[in-house]
């Protein structure tokens, strides 16, 4: 039996009176998440892809909404990315024209002999 997009969910699920919350989910990226970044092992395993886990409730954050900065702030921002990246740029040495393979060097010249 195959199911459609439509019936493979998400569902997380906490009360009031437990500090554990319960997700169950098809999508394996969440899957993948849940197991290898918090270490989370499935509770159930339904057999057609589906998976249950628990956590505690904590763990569950209220979504936000897109951060809205000011014209001053975002300029701050790009300002302390670009000196972020120019330091990371001045730090890596330059590898112009290595070849660190005598064959591609011969190839290289082949070539070179060819197109004159």
């Amino acid at each position: 039996m195959t199911l459609s997009g439509y019936e493979k969910e998400t569902i997380i699920n906490f009360n009031e009176a437990e500090d554990i919350a319960r997700i169950f989910t098809y999508n394996k990226t969440w899957q993948k998440h849940l197991e290898q970044t918090l270490g989370l092992k499935p509770t159930n395993v339904n057999g057609f892809g589906g998976r249950d886990y628990e956590l505690p409730k904590k763990w569950v954050k209220l979504p936000r909404g897109p951060r809205q900065l000011s014209a001053d702030t975002r300029a701050k921002l790009s300002n302390l990315m670009r000196e972020k990246q120019d330091r990371t740029v001045k730090s890596q040495p330059k590898q112009v024209g290595v070849v660190s393979n005598g064959r591609v060097r011969a190839e290289i010249q082949r070539f070179h002999c060819l197109s004159d």
